[in-house]
C-alpha cells in the first residue's frame, strides 16, 4: 500500500471511531434522491452521485442544465480504442466537477445476451473482453480527474423485463467467463471505486444480498475495496443487503437502512462491526474524492480541459461503422445530394432512461450537410416519420412551470425547455417545498410548423388537466397498468387532445398536475410527468412519393432511418428488431429511383435491413451525441473516415441464437451457457447480416504476416490504398481441436494502427494467460487448456486473413 493510500486509511479509520450508530446508520441510506449525508463531526461533506455514463446529468433532471451528451456506449465500444474511452472519461470527470458531482453513476457493462435487450444502447458489447477493455478505459479516465465511478450492474442485468424481479439461472462457467468477466478485469486494471449492484437476481439470490458474488468473489478473490451502491431502489432486506455486501441502499432517507439498520443492531440481528465495514467503505469514497477533512485525494493535479464539443465529434466519427459501399458510393462525390427522413431533421442522439442527459445544442443531419456542402447542393424530404407516437413537447413549444400551493397562490416558477416535469424532493424550483406544493402547472405556447390536426398528450400518472387554445381537453386521473416506480418515464405517452392549427400561429397550452406527494415520502419520490405532442400525420405513401422525386432529381439519395425511445430505452426490452413506421418501404422506394443511395442507420443496437443489398452504401451512426450531424459530414464528405468496427453481432431475429428475455414463472435460464453472440452464431452455423469485428474504411489494408510466442502476436500489415487510414487488427484464438464444450474461436486482443497510402505497419498485440483459461466448475478455479491453437488475424471473426499455429 503506498504512503498517501496509507494516510488516507488511518483518516478513515479515525473518523470511523468517532461515529455512533446512528450516524453511520443514517450515511448508508442517503439523505435523498443523489448524495449521502454530510457528518460534520468529522468534517464528511455530503457525497453526490450522479447518472450518465454519456453525459453528466447532475442532480436536475431539466434541459435548463445543459451537458455534454457524448455518443451511446456502443458506440464508443464500436472505436474499439481504449485511449478514446480514456478521454471520453476525462472529459465526463471534468464536468461531474462543473456540476458538483463526486461520482458517476457509470459504466454499464452488461452483456448484449439478446438483440432484443431494450438497453444495449448504454451496454458496450457482446464481448466481455472488449467489454472489459473500454470500460477500463473510460474508469481509469473518469477517476484520472478525481471523480469515482460505479461500475454496473453486478450482475447480469442484460434485459429489461421483469428487471426487478427476474431471477436469472446461470451456470458457474458462463458466469465467470462471460458476465463476471468485464466487472473482474476492470477491477484488475482500473481499480474502480465503486461498483452497482442490480436489480435482478442470480441463481435464487437477488444480488444486493449477494453475499458470495458481492463479498467473496469481488471483493475477497478480486482484491475489490471501493463502496457498493445499490441501483435504485433495489435493496429490500435491512439485514441480508447489510450481511451480503451492499454499503448504500439508495435513494434516501427511506431505505432498508438509517432507522432500520441502526434498530438491527439494537435487536442483535446484524453485528455493528458488518455496519463499520460499510461505512469504511464509503468513507474511504469520500477521502479519495476529497471530501472527507484531513485526508488528501487522490488526484490533486487534475488533466487539462478538453473541448467537449471536439471531442463528442471526434468520437462520433470514430465510431461510426461502415457496413456496406459498394462502387466506392462514399465518400460523396461532388454535385447535389438528396436527403431524406424525419430523423435526418430531428436527430436521435441518445437512447431513453436514466441515461438521458440535456445538451446545449444538438447538429442534426440537416444541420451538418448544410453547413458542409455548398449552397444549393442539399435538399431534404421527411420520407417517412419513424415516430408512431406522441413525443415530449420540445420544438414549437415555449413553457414554464408555475408551482402554486392549495389555496392557488404562486410559489415559485422556472423555466421548462422541453414539457418535461422531473423532480426529486431536493430540486424543485426555488421557494417551493413539497409541503406547501399542491399543483403544478405547465403552460406557455406553442407554435406549430405544420398546417393540420396536432395530438396532445400526457405522459405520467394522477390528476391532470390538458388545455389547448382555450379549450380543456381533459380534466380526469390517468392511471397505468403496472406498479413499475418509474413508469412516469418509461411508458408511453397517452393521447388526450386534438386540435386543428395553422403553422406559424402560436396558441397557448397548459398542463396542470395535481401534486400528491406526502410528507413523509416527499425526499423520496419523484414528481414526473410530460406534456406530449404529434404533430399532422401526412399520408405516408404521399411522404414518400416525395422523398422518391427528390432522390431521382439528386446525385445522390442519403436516407437516416432510425429507432424511437419506444423502441430502444431502458424500462422495456424489444419485440422485433424491425425500424418502426413505414422506413424500410422508404428505402426501398428511394433505392428504385435512384442507383447511389446512402442510409445513415441511427440506432443504438441491431435492427434489421432487409434493402441492404439493393443501396449502394450502408452507415451505421449508432446513437451519436450532440455533434452528430457535424460527424456524419466529416464522414460523407470524406473529410475523416469512419474508424468504426461491429462491438455486437448484426443480424435478423429469426437467425439469432438467443432471443430470451421474457421470465417464465419469474426464472429466465440462460440455458445457452457460454455461447452468445458470435460464440452461438458459429455453433449453429448461422450467417450474420454483418460480422461481430466488421467495418470498411475509405482505404485498403494488405496483411503481410503473422509471429507468435505464445503471449504476444505481432502483425505486419500494409495500406495498400490511396489515402491514409486507421485499422482495427483483430486477434481470435480457435482451439486446434474442436471441442463442444467451447467457442469456435473468440476475441483474445487487437489494436488499432494508422498508416499513409504505401505505408506499412507492425503492431505486437498481446494475447492474455486468461484467453487460454475456462472455468472449471469442478474445482472452482481457473484451468489452462493446454494443447495447440490457431491465432488467427483478421478485420472480423469472418474475415480472418492470417494464421499462425502454437502450442500450449
Amino acid at each position: 500500500m503506498a504512503q498517501a493510500e496509507r494516510a488516507r486509511e488511518a483518516v478513515v479509520e479515525t473518523a470511523l471511531a468517532r461515529l455512533d450508530l446512528n450516524a453511520k446508520a443514517r450515511l448508508l441510506a442517503g439523505q435523498d434522491r443523489w448524495s449521502l449525508p454530510a457528518l460534520p463531526q468529522i468534517g464528511l461533506k455530503s457525497l453526490v452521485m450522479s447518472d450518465g455514463p454519456i453525459g453528466v446529468r447532475g442532480v436536475r433532471w431539466t434541459a435548463d442544465d445543459p451537458s455534454i451528451a457524448l455518443p451511446s456506449p456502443t458506440a464508443l465500444a464500436a472505436t474499439w480504442d481504449q485511449d478514446l474511452a480514456h478521454r471520453a472519461g476525462t472529459l465526463l470527470a471534468q464536468e461531474a466537477r462543473r456540476k458538483g458531482v463526486h461520482v458517476l453513476l457509470a459504466p454499464t457493462v452488461n452483456l448484449h445476451r439478446s438483440p432484443l435487450g431494450g438497453r444495449h444502447f448504454e451496454a458496450y458489447s457482446e464481448d466481455p473482453y472488449l467489454t472489459g477493455v473500454i470500460g477500463a478505459g473510460y474508469v481509469n479516465g473518469v477517476q484520472s480527474g478525481g471523480v469515482g465511478t460505479t461500475v454496473k450492474h453486478f450482475v447480469a442485468n442484460d434485459a429489461e423485463t421483469e428487471r426487478f424481479t427476474v431471477d436469472n439461472l446461470i451456470s458457474e462457467r458462463a458466469l465467470r467467463e462471460l458476465y463476471l468477466a468485464p466487472f473482474e478485469f476492470i477491477v484488475g486494471n482500473a481499480r474502480p471505486w465503486g461498483i452497482m449492484t442490480a436489480y435482478n437476481a442470480v441463481n435464487g439470490t437477488t444480488m444486493t444480498e449477494h453475499r458470495r458474488l458481492v463479498n467473496e468473489v469481488l471483493r475477497a478473490e478480486w482484491g475489490f475495496d471501493g463502496f457498493n451502491v445499490s441501483d435504485w431502489t433495489a435493496a429490500r432486506s435491512t439485514k441480508g443487503a447489510i450481511e451480503g455486501g451492499l454499503d448504500v441502499a439508495m435513494p434516501g432517507p427511506t431505505t432498508v437502512y438509517g432507522d432500520a439498520l441502526a434498530q438491527a443492531v439494537r435487536d442483535g440481528r446484524v453485528e455493528e462491526t458488518t455496519v463499520d465495514d460499510a461505512v469504511r467503505n464509503v468513507l474511504r469514497l469520500a477521502a479519495r474524492v476529497g471530501i472527507l477533512e484531513g485526508a488528501k485525494p487522490v488526484v490533486t493535479d487534475l488533466p487539462d480541459l478538453i473541448d467537449g464539443e471536439d471531442l463528442a465529434r471526434e468520437i462520433a466519427h470514430r465510431s461510426f461503422v461502415l457496413l456496406r459501399n459498394e462502387r466506392e458510393a462514399l465518400p460523396l462525390k461532388p454535385g447535389t445530394v438528396a436527403l431524406i427522413g424525419a430523423a435526418a431533421r430531428d436527430a436521435r442522439i441518445l437512447g431513453g432512461g436514466s441515461a438521458t442527459v440535456f445538451p446545449s445544442r444538438i447538429v442534426s443531419p440537416l444541420d451538418g450537410l448544410t453547413a458542409a456542402l455548398p449552397e444549393g447542393a442539399l435538399s431534404y424530404a421527411v420520407g417517412a416519420d419513424p415516430g408512431t407516437e406522441l413525443a415530449i413537447a420540445r420544438r414549437g413549444f415555449e413553457l414554464s412551470a408555475v408551482c402554486r400551493d392549495i389555496e392557488g397562490t404562486v410559489i415559485g416558477t422556472c423555466r421548462i425547455p422541453d414539457g418535461q416535469i422531473h423532480w426529486s424532493g431536493v430540486d424543485l424550483p426555488e421557494g417551493v417545498t413539497i409541503q406547501r406544493l399542491h399543483t403544478i402547472e405547465l403552460t406557455g405556447t406553442f407554435t406549430p410548423r405544420e398546417t393540420g390536426p396536432h395530438t396532445f398528450g400526457i405522459k405520467g400518472v394522477g390528476a391532470f388537466r390538458l388545455g389547448v387554445d382555450g379549450t380543456t381537453y381533459y380534466n380526469d386521473v390517468q392511471r397505468l397498468d403496472n406498479d413499475d416506480p418509474f413508469s412516469g418515464i418509461f411508458d408511453a405517452p397517452v393521447p388526450r387532445a386534438e386540435a386543428e392549427l395553422t403553422a406559424g400561429e402560436a396558441v397557448e397550452v397548459s398542463l396542470i398536475h395535481d401534486v400528491a406527494v406526502s410528507e413523509d415520502d416527499a425526499l423520496m419520490r419523484d414528481i414526473t410527468f410530460a406534456l406530449a405532442h404529434q404533430g399532422p400525420r401526412r399520408d405516408p405513401d404521399e411522404l414518400i412519393a416525395e422523398a422518391v422525386e427528390a432522390a431521382r432529381a439528386a446525385d445522390t439519395a442519403v436516407v437516416v432511418v432510425a429507432t424511437t425511445d419506444r423502441v430502444e430505452s431502458e424500462g422495456f426490452d424489444r419485440t422485433d428488431l424491425r425500424l418502426p413506421g413505414r422506413q424500410d418501404d422508404l428505402v426501398r422506394a428511394v433505392a428504385a429511383a435512384n442507383p447511389r443511395t446512402v442510409v445513415i442507420v441511427n440506432s443504438g443496437s441491431p435492427v434489421e435491413l432487409p434493402w441492404r443489398e439493393e443501396v449502394a452504401a450502408v452507415l451505421l451512426s449508432w446513437f451519436p451525441g450532440q455533434e452528430a450531424g457535424a460527424a456524419l459530414a466529416d464522414v460523407l464528405t470524406g473529410a475523416r473516415e469512419p474508424g468504426g468496427r461491429l462491438p455486437t453481432t448484426w443480424g435478423s431475429l429469426d437467425d439469432a441464437p438467443v432471443t430470451q428475455v421474457a421470465p417464465e414463472a419469474g426464472e429466465l435460464p440462460y440455458s445457452e451457457g457460454v455461447f452468445i453472440g458470435y460464440r452461438a452464431w458459429e455453433k449453429e452455423g448461422r450467417t450474420p447480416t454483418y460480422a461481430f469485428g466488421h467495418g470498411l474504411g475509405y482505404t485498403h489494408w494488405t496483411y503481410e504476416s503473422v509471429e507468435s510466442n505464445g503471449t504476444t502476436a505481432t502483425v505486419r500489415l500494409r495500406n495498400s490504398g490511396e489515402r491514409a487510414g486507421r485499422e482495427v487488427v483483430q486477434v481470435y484464438l480457435s482451439p486446434g481441436e474442436p471441442d463442444a464444450e467451447r467457442p469456435a474461436r473468440w476475441l483474445a486482443g487487437f489494436a488499432g494502427v494508422e498508416a499513409g497510402p504505401g505505408e506499412s505497419a507492425e503492431v505486437t498485440i498481446g494475447l492474455p494467460r486468461r484467453a487460454f483459461e475456462t472455468w472449471d466448475e469442478k474445482t472452482g478455479t481457473w484451468s489452462l487448456v493446454n494443447g495447440s491453437y490457431e491465432i488467427e488475424v483478421g478485420r472480423s471473426i469472418t474475415d480472418r486473413r492470417l494464421t499462425t499455429t502454437i502450442n500450449v
